[in-house]
């Protein structure tokens, strides 16, 4: 009886322990507040955010504004809220000819270039990939190929095995590579959206670069594929190419960074990073209302504000960790900020131990959480328990042919070893609601469902709560693609 009894206690003492966990939540996150951050970062007047814009640096003085209200702490390092990220501009090359065949190109995309002129016969070598090497001699030559691999020649396959191909043409003394691409209407137009116009990079400073490294690099549309079916059977390929130079500018942008130290004595020299990209992709194509400005309240004005929710709750009650809130510039450019902080970190990355992002394309499933990279690491519970409690339910990425764990600021520090999984809104399928409003004008802040919203934000912040407040430090699952690496990090010993 008495050991009955002891139980029932202690189960009562974990539940008004948990309650308590969700009451600190629900004090510091209202609807409103959640609409008041994403209305504004959604604005017209920020004109999409685009990175290195003065919209952008309005939006990073909004975000260092709020922290500082909150009563985070500023960067460590520099005793503000921003870091100096250092970018390079380049603008597409001018005076472009490229001539195949006879046949003028007109739609295609520069993708790396040096000034160059060269007239002489090409070789079509099939996908570009290692096999199609074999007994060739493209050595300074020009070298035609398909897009993908003859698993995939979808577009998306062309931006995978870009750098494959890459290093396989320079390997092999390639002078140029001219990919063709089948691919419909739609996905021509992105791509060339987003390499016709200027490119950001990270500044390296590294400003004696020889024209000699760089290999020039083609994607040329064939939208139904004759091209490089005539160019397969042609016995002699005849080629004239001139670019002429590309201009250079440097761009300075901001992380948006701030921090609340844990109170645990020995935990709080540990740290779990609260990450989201705050930069979207500005003005561009108008859509069939007119409307020419991408405001991006889905990606990313409502990851942005799951990193705001957990900083005010943080600060007003602190976990046994600390709290690292680092907002990103230059994502949708590469994931520029995130790039640029892993290899400059205000602090030492082996004190990070769990990087929980927040992205989002948009969400088709009100009832759920979309969590890229749930089940790769030990605080799998931590998270599910938490969108529980909310009346959610936690699912793994359930479109994992669109590579999403790639494609945000988490890849990067999963690459140094620290776990990060990505926070998104629910779907079920990458399609409907989701790439209804997918980098579109359309996705503004009057066509979210708040309601939604606000459980989605409880449920972050609990998560985070959870994490960092669990005694056990949150690792990658064993076997994970990171764990060797992480061990590295962590100066943990192989078994």
């Amino acid at each position: 009886m008495k050991k009955l009894a002891l139980l029932l206690a202690l189960g009562c003492v974990f539940t008004l322990t948990a309650q308590t966990e969700i009451e600190k939540v629900s004090e510091t996150i209202s609807k409103s507040e959640i609409e008041g951050h994403i209305y504004f970062l959604a604005d017209d007047l920020l004109k999409g955010r685009e990175t290195g814009s003065p919209e952008l640096k309005i939006a990073a003085s909004y975000l260092a504004n709020s922290f500082r209200g909150y009563g985070v702490k500023p960067n460590p390092k520099t005793g503000t809220y921003y870091q100096e990220v250092k970018l390079k501009r380049k603008f597409p090359p001018k005076d472009v000819s490229i001539v195949i065949n006879g046949q003028i190109l007109t739609d295609y995309v520069i993708v790396n270039t040096a000034a160059m002129v060269s007239n002489q016969d090409a070789i079509f070598l099939n996908y570009g990939l290692t096999d199609d090497y074999k007994g060739k001699d493209v050595k300074g030559k020009v070298i035609i190929v398909k897009a993908g691999s003859p698993e995939t020649n979808e577009g998306r396959a062309a931006f995978r095995l870009r750098r494959t191909k890459e290093k396989l043409a320079k390997d092999h003394g390639v002078n140029a590579i001219i990919e063709l691409l089948k691919v419909d209407d739609g996905m021509w137009s992105s791509i060339d959206h987003n390499f016709n116009r200027p490119t950001l990079s990270v500044d390296l400073e590294e400003t004696n670069t020889s024209s000699n490294d760089v290999i020039t690099y083609v994607w040329a549309l064939d939208k139904e594929g004759k091209m490089a079916e005539q160019l397969s059977k042609a016995k002699k390929i005849s080629s004239a190419i001139s670019i002429g130079e590309k201009h250079e500018e440097q761009v300075i942008s901001q992380n948006v960074i701030g921090m609340v130290e844990g109170t645990d004595a020995q935990l709080k020299n540990e740290f779990i990073i609260y990450s989201a990209h705050y930069d979207h992709v500005g003005i561009g194509e108008p859509d069939a209302t007119g409307d020419s400005i991408y405001n991006g309240a889905r990606d990313n004005a409502v990851g942005t504000t799951t990193v705001l929710s957990m900083a005010k709750n943080l600060a007003k009650y602190p976990t046994k960790r600390s709290a690292l809130f680092i907002l990103f510039t230059g994502e949708e450019r590469g994931l520029l900020g995130s790039s640029y902080y892993v290899e400059n970190p205000v602090l030492p990355l082996n004190q990070m131990v769990y990087c929980f992002n927040s992205d989002n394309a948009g969400y088709n499933d009100t009832s759920v959480i979309s969590v890229i990279g749930l089940t790769r690491t030990s605080a799998e519970n931590n998270i599910f328990n938490a969108a529980q409690a909310f009346g959610l339910r936690a699912i793994e990425d359930p479109a994992k042919e669109q590579g999403l764990f790639d494609r945000s600021d988490n890849v990067n520090f999963a690459k140094k070893g620290i776990p990060a999984p990505t926070f998104s809104l629910g779907f079920t399928s990458f399609d409907g609601d989701v790439t209804k409003y997918y980098h579109q004008p359309g996705d503004e802040a009057n066509t979210l469902d708040y309601d939604y919203l606000l459980k989605f934000f409880q449920a972050y912040v609990l998560a985070g709560r959870n994490i960092a407040n669990d005694n056990q430090t949150p690792v990658w699952n064993e076997g994970d693609k990171y764990e060797e690496v992480s061990k590295t990090l962590y100066q943990v010993k192989s078994n």
